[in-house]
C-alpha cells in the first residue's frame, strides 16, 4: 500500500503524445470489466476526507481526474493510501482539514468546483487551480451561488480559475439553479454542510444524483421533494452534526460502457458482457437512447449497493437507426453520446462547447476526416448516415479531450482502412486501459 502525500507521490500529468492505430474489426466478443465510477468516486473521496474515521473505497477510479481529486484531499490533510484499485482515507471531520496554499484540480472540472463548494466554508483561505483546459472552462456558475451564501471567492476576470476562495461563515439560501448541471448542485450541497440552517436546490432539469446518495451514506441529513433537494448544515453556528467513515463499493462506470456499447451494436455478430456497471436512473437515459435506436441490451442482475443500482450488461450486435437528442435528454447524456452510422441529431447542447474540448467541433471536424457528411450548429451537429458514404479511416485529432479519443477509436473499428488517434494517451483521464480493452474485445 502506499501513501499519497502533498507532492512526491502526487500522480503524474497526462502528456498525450502515444499514437494508437485502430484496424477495422469483424465484431466485438468477451467480457469486460469497467473502471470504477468517475462520478462516484470523486464523491466518496471528498466526503471520506469530510467524514470521522477510515473510509475504504473498494473498485475506486482510476482516472486521473479521480486522482486529482485525491491529491487535493490529502493537501488539505486527509490521510489517503492507496492499493490498487482500494483507497482509504482517514478523515478529518467537517472542521478538520488544513490550509493549503496551492491545490491543483490538473484536467479536472467536477474537483474544481465540487472542491469549492468545502473550500468556502472552510476557516482558512485556499487557491485551487488548474491545467490550461481547465482554466478556460467557466467557473461564475459556481461562484454565483456560493457568493450568495456567504463565500468569498475571486477569480480571473471573475469566472476562470485560478479561484481564490478565503473560507468564510456561510448562511443558507434557496437556489434556484437557471440550467441543470449536477457539479453546481453538488458544490451548493456540499457548501450546505457548513451554512446555518437548511439550503435548497431546485433544478430546471433531474441531473445525476450520485452527490445526494453519497451524502447520505455519509450521514448528512438531506430531503428530496420532486426537483427540489434540501440539505440540513452540520458544520454551521448552529451545527453539532458530522459525517461518518463508510465502507463502500464504487460502481463501474456506465459512461466508459457506452462507448463499448456503440462498438459492438455495429457489427451484427458482437456479444459482450460488461460487470458491474452502475445503472442510477439519473444515468441510464442513455440505455434508452441506444434502446430507441434498435440497440440490444438487456441489463443482468439488477441489485442496490450503497444507494446505487449496478448490473451487468448484455449487449448483442444491432443495426442502429439514427435518432435526435435533445432536450431534457441532453443533461442526462451530454457525455455519453451514441454512435450510429444511420446518423443522429444532437440539438440544445450548446453545453459541449465548454467541456475539456469544445466537443462539438472537435466531433464535426474529425467526422469529416472519415468522410462523414456534418452539419455543425451552433448547439449540436446533425450527422448523416451510411447513404451519404461509408466511414474511411483517418488521423483523428481528439484536441486532448478523452471522450472524443474513443468516440473516434469506436468509429475506426467500422471504417474503410486504418484510424490513427493521435495524442491518444489522454483516454487515461477516464480510461487508462481503454484502447488496450477496446482491441482485446474486437475480432479481426
Amino acid at each position: 500500500m502506499r501513501a499519497l502525500s502533498d507532492t512526491k507521490t502526487r500522480r503524474a500529468k497526462i502528456f498525450c503524445v502515444k499514437k494508437e492505430t485502430i484496424r477495422p474489426a469483424k465484431y466485438l466478443t468477451g467480457g469486460l470489466d469497467l473502471p470504477g465510477d468517475k462520478s462516484i468516486s470523486h464523491r466518496y473521496a471528498m466526503l471520506a476526507a469530510l467524514a470521522e474515521g477510515t473510509s475504504e473505497l473498494r473498485h475506486f477510479s482510476a482516472a486521473a481526474d479521480c486522482h486529482s481529486t485525491l491529491a487535493c484531499m490529502s493537501a488539505l490533510g486527509a490521510e489517503v493510501k492507496i492499493e490498487k484499485d482500494t483507497v482509504r482515507v482517514t478523515g478529518r471531520g467537517l472542521r478538520g482539514l488544513k490550509n493549503s496554499c496551492a491545490l491543483d484540480a490538473e484536467n479536472s472540472g467536477t474537483t474544481m468546483r465540487l472542491l469549492s463548494g468545502i473550500l468556502a466554508g472552510q476557516q482558512f483561505s485556499s487557491k485551487l487551480t488548474g491545467d490550461d483546459s481547465l482554466q478556460k472552462r467557466p467557473m461564475k456558475r459556481i461562484i454565483g451561488p456560493l457568493r450568495e451564501m456567504g463565500a468569498d471567492i475571486r477569480a480571473r476576470d471573475d469566472n476562470y480559475a485560478p479561484l481564490e476562495i478565503r473560507g468564510a461563515k456561510l448562511k443558507s439560501i434557496d437556489y434556484n439553479m437557471p440550467m441543470a448541471s449536477a457539479q453546481v448542485k453538488s458544490a451548493v450541497l456540499l457548501a450546505g454542510l457548513f451554512a446555518d440552517g437548511v439550503t435548497s436546490v431546485t433544478e430546471p432539469a433531474r441531473t445525476r444524483d450520485h452527490s445526494e446518495l453519497a451524502l447520505g451514506e455519509f450521514g448528512a441529513a438531506l430531503e428530496k421533494n420532486g426537483r427540489t433537494i434540501r440539505i440540513h448544515g452540520l458544520a454551521g453556528a448552529n451545527g453539532g452534526g458530522k459525517l461518518l467513515a463508510k465502507s463502500l463499493d464504487v460502481p463501474g462506470d456506465l459512461s466508459s460502457a457506452v462507448f463499448f456499447i456503440a462498438a459492438a451494436s455495429l457489427f451484427p455478430d458482437s456479444n459482450i458482457l460488461i460487470h458491474n456497471v452502475g445503472l442510477n436512473p439519473t444515468r441510464t437515459a442513455i440505455l434508452d437512447v441506444f434502446a430507441a435506436m434498435g440497440a440490444s441490451i438487456q441489463i443482468l442482475g439488477p441489485r442496490i449497493a450503497h444507494g446505487e443500482i449496478v448490473g451487468d450488461l448484455s449487449v448483442k450486435g444491432a443495426s442502429l437507426k439514427g435518432g435526435v437528442i435533445a432536450g431534457e435528454q441532453i443533461p442526462l447524456v451530454i457525455d455519453e453520446r451514441p454512435c450510429t452510422e444511420e446518423g443522429i441529431e444532437i440539438r440544445d447542447a450548446a453545453e459541449l462547447r465548454v467541456k475539456e474540448s469544445d466537443r462539438i467541433t472537435a466531433l464535426a471536424e474529425n467526422l469529416r476526416r472519415m468522410n462523414a457528411t456534418v452539419e455543425e450548429r451552433p448547439d449540436g451537429l446533425k450527422v448523416s448516415g451510411r447513404t451519404a458514404g461509408k466511414l474511411r479511416g483517418a488521423e483523428i485529432d481528439p484536441r486532448g479531450d478523452h471522450r472524443i479519443a474513443m468516440a473516434f477509436a469506436v468509429a475506426g473499428l467500422a471504417a474503410e482502412g486504418n484510424t490513427v488517434i493521435r495524442d491518444a494517451d489522454c483516454a487515461a483521464v477516464s480510461f487508462p486501459p481503454f484502447f488496450q480493452e477496446l482491441n482485446r474485445l474486437a475480432e479481426r
